[in-house]
Formats: structure tokens, sequence, C-alpha cells
């Protein structure tokens, strides 16, 4: 599981031809940028893996054959699902921006990033504020390869590889405190990548872990696959396309996604189709097509 598996920043599903958020001069990803030429030992490109599967949903160039293979398949059971991974995609760029210039937040942790794309949270962020840090967190040794190499350049941001289902060792590495001070707030993004953390790994005590550890006025940002809205072959046919892949995806309903931010104080417009999310004026939620992903803000109240 990519820390963000896909999406690693996070997952199956996506706004319009990815609106990218304006990008500064802050250094960082474009498409198309190849893969590290130097892949670790043990390295298998035959099978799929979950962040270039959402990189090749969201239009990206950083995939193979297996990955492309498996989000046709994806997009064979769910016709909606890459117009849905690049509405989430522009959710994270919402979100962090509101974060950034609304919330007054300077810190940000994005588990489960995936591999590097325009638009960066770390870009986001900085067109609020130049010196905001940005820890970058994925569990696939490539996509963090591939990250620091883009990122070797940018100050105080960095490229971590850590284990979302191990909370408490993610947020005491070395690299992580260097760059993020958890005893001030700070936002947590965990973006298209919960669905990649299966019930029996208890997805929600992970994130009451995480939550446990930040400072009140800190955030939790997240978005989530649903298969709420579309047909049970079609769902079972989604989580086909994932078998055998680095990371397969259990989409959630509406009530157990909200559940991860139970004891935050939530922000409006609460947990809701990722397209409703503040949409901004001219945008928002499509008529006639289905919700494939939620997502939601919850602060840490006073303690």
């Amino acid at each position: 599981m990519s820390a963000h598996e896909p999406g690693s920043h996070q997952h199956a599903a996506q706004p319009q031809p990815r609106q990218h958020a304006e990008t500064s001069a802050e250094p960082g990803p474009q498409h198309g940028d190849a893969l590290p030429p130097e892949p670790p030992d043990g390295f298998d490109q035959r099978v799929p893996n979950a962040a270039r599967i959402y990189d090749w949903l969201i239009g990206g160039k950083d995939s193979y054959a297996a990955d492309r293979a498996a989000g046709a398949r994806l997009v064979t059971a769910v016709p909606g699902a890459r117009q849905a991974a690049r509405d989430n995609r522009a959710f994270l760029a919402r979100v962090t921006r509101y974060l950034a210039a609304e919330a007054g937040i300077t810190q940000f942790i994005d588990i489960g990033s995936g591999l590097p794309a325009a638009g960066a949270v770390h870009q986001v962020a900085r067109e609020a504020n130049p010196d905001a840090r940005v820890a970058y967190v994925d569990h696939d040794p490539v996509v963090v390869a591939h990250a620091r190499a883009l990122l070797a350049d940018s100050p105080l941001v960095t490229a971590v590889q850590a284990d979302l289902r191990y909370p408490r060792n993610l947020l005491t590495t070395r690299e992580i405190r260097d760059v993020i001070d958890l005893a001030q707030p700070a936002a947590v993004l965990l973006v298209a990548v919960l669905h990649f953390v299966p019930d029996e790994a208890g997805p929600h005590g992970i994130v009451k872990a995480i939550t446990a550890r930040l400072a009140p006025g800190s955030d939790v940002a997240l978005s989530h696959v649903t298969a709420d809205h579309i047909t049970p072959d079609a769902a079972t046919a989604a989580k086909a396309a994932y078998d055998g892949a680095s990371a397969p995806g259990v989409p959630r309903s509406r009530d157990d996604i909200a559940r991860f931010l139970d004891g935050l104080e939530l922000i409006p417009p609460g947990v809701t189709d990722v397209t409703a999310w503040r949409p901004g004026r001219g945008h928002g939620r499509r008529n006639g097509h289905p919700a494939l992903f939620y997502a939601g803000l919850g602060r840490v109240p006073p303690r």
C-alpha cells in the first residue's frame, strides 16, 4: 500500500482534466517525469501498483502496461472512475488551499501521497504561505525514491517511506520530526488512501491514533471511495480490477467514512460527495453522476 497508494494521493476514483492548482515557480513534479531508472530489488512491473493505476486515471504518464490494464478494467466496471479520480485530485488542491489560506495551517503531512504530480501539496500551500512545510509519506520505495529526486531542491519538504498501518512509527520518524512540529497545529491529509486499508487492519483505529498525536487546532482531511451509488455487480468488477495489485481497494459507505472523523469538529459542508466539498463558483456536483468518493475535513478540538 502506498501510504496514499494511489495515492498511493490515493485509489480508485477522480477535476476536469485535473484542474491544476496554479503552480508557482516552486520546484515540483510534472506529468511525464520518468520513473526512477533503477527500481529496487524485487520490483516487478508486471504487478499492478495502486499508485501507478491512480496516476494513469488522472492522466499521468508514470505507469506500466499492467497498471494501465488494471485501470482500463476499472473504467470498464465503473465508467465514471477516471473523472472521479480527477475530481478527487481537485479536492486535494481545494482542501490544501483552504487550510493554508483560510485556516492558517503551515504544516502538512500528506499520507499515501503516491506518485508526484503537478499541483502538489507544497506548491498549493506555498501559494498562500511560502514557508509552508510538507512531509510526503508513502509505503512504496519506488514512489518515495521518485519523490525525493524531484523534491531535492525544495527546502522544508521531505519524502518519507513509512506505513500508514503503523501510525505511531510513522509520526515519530526522524524525517518527519525534522520538518513537522507536532506540538503545533498541522494538517494530516488522508486523501484516497484509507480504502486501501482492509477492515482487519483497523482503519478507524489508525485514524484515531493519528488524531491523538495532533495538537488542538490541527486538521484531518480525507477522501474515500464508496460503492453507495453503483450496482453490486459494478462494485464487484471494480474490486476485481485491483486483484493482484499492490493494494486491493475496500469501498465503504458514507456512514463508515464519516466515522473516521468522529470526535473532530466537522468543517462545513461535512462529509459529502468529493465534488461538493467547497467547490467554488461555477463548480460542484455534476447532476446524473454517482458519487464515487466522499470527502470531509475535521478539526482537533481543544483538550
